[in-house]
């Protein structure tokens, strides 16, 4: 293992804590454009991130790196499937967070992780110790509280954790890097994003474009509200532990909580208590089997030496 220098360390850990940070606050920036549907927000998203990645992969000159994948059916299958999941995922999360439920968001991506380990036994045959399948049991049981205390399932966690799951999932399967992907995947997405944009404007009824700059403005922006976060992550992830981005990602439903919570006033009795409990609860303990089982490797890669 190459050891990096502390400086090239302590830049990808504030590359990855500013990305996770972005991607924290991002309800802040969809209620700022809250009187635009979702799915006019989404569209302005999938086409002004498709120029705003082909201006970065112009600048860095990753043209050729980008158009490879296609050469192989089985990729552009992948990414295809993979751009459906990202697709329905931020919508989601648009609406979620438009219509007051930041607080479901949150626990959405609490969950992931641990579907990701479910996704992992499923598909790839990983095997789960004891600690990581009381870590889904204790998920489950978060799930089984909300179903029980309030009459209904949290789809909407559930729609978030499983959607990127399922996304992270394709992407693992995928031979392309992150950037490029994300660009092969808005290109899917735009030509149907373009043409109800366009409809929305022919019919008068677009909020871009309808005399607010500052919307105008928000909503272009969301280009690189959507790639920044990602391009600091990537950075990040080259120059950390696998355990530290891990630790990592639990900040940004954090500070979803903490703004639906606190900002937003959303409802949190103790019963949505009680659930957020359970899952974070499970993530202890999934984190602890993780940290564990890395320093487990170090320690037998250090003794082959």
């Amino acid at each position: 293992m190459i050891k990096l220098p502390q400086s090239d360390i302590a830049s990808g850990f504030m590359a990855a804590f500013a990305a996770f940070l972005a991607w924290g606050l991002l309800p802040v920036y969809w209620k700022a454009v809250i009187g635009v549907p979702p799915l006019e927000i989404l569209c302005h998203r999938i086409l002004w991130s498709l120029v705003f990645i082909a201006a970065i992969l112009t600048i860095k000159g990753r043209w050729p790196e980008t158009f490879a994948p296609l050469r192989s059916p089985r990729n552009i299958l992948i990414l295809t499937l993979s751009s459906l999941c990202i697709g329905l995922n931020w919508l989601i999360y648009i609406w979620s967070v438009n219509t007051g439920h930041v607080l479901a968001t949150s626990l959405g991506y609490y969950i992931n992780p641990l579907v990701n380990v479910l996704l992992g036994f499923v598909f790839f045959r990983e095997r789960l110790n004891a600690m990581q399948t009381a870590a889904i049991g204790l998920a489950v049981l978060g799930v089984a509280n909300s179903i029980f205390g309030y009459g209904t399932i949290p789809w909407i966690s559930l729609a978030l954790a499983v959607s990127f799951a399922f996304y992270g999932l394709l992407r693992k399967i995928a031979a392309v890097e992150s950037l490029p992907g994300l660009f092969l995947e808005t290109m899917v997405l735009a030509p149907a994003a373009l043409f109800y944009v366009l409809r929305l404007q022919a019919l008068g009824t677009s909020g871009f474009l309808a005399g607010d700059t500052r919307i105008d403005l928000l909503l272009i922006g969301a280009g690189a509200a959507t790639a920044l976060p990602l391009i600091g992550f990537a950075y990040g992830a080259r120059r950390l532990r696998l355990t530290t981005i891990g630790l990592l990602q639990y900040f940004a439903p954090t500070i979803a909580f903490l703004l639906g919570v606190f900002v937003y006033r959303e409802p949190f009795g103790p019963s949505h208590l009680l659930t957020f409990a359970c899952i974070w609860a499970g993530l202890a303990l999934y984190t602890f089997d993780s940290v564990r089982a890395m320093r487990r490797h170090r320690r037998a890669a250090a003794d082959t030496r």
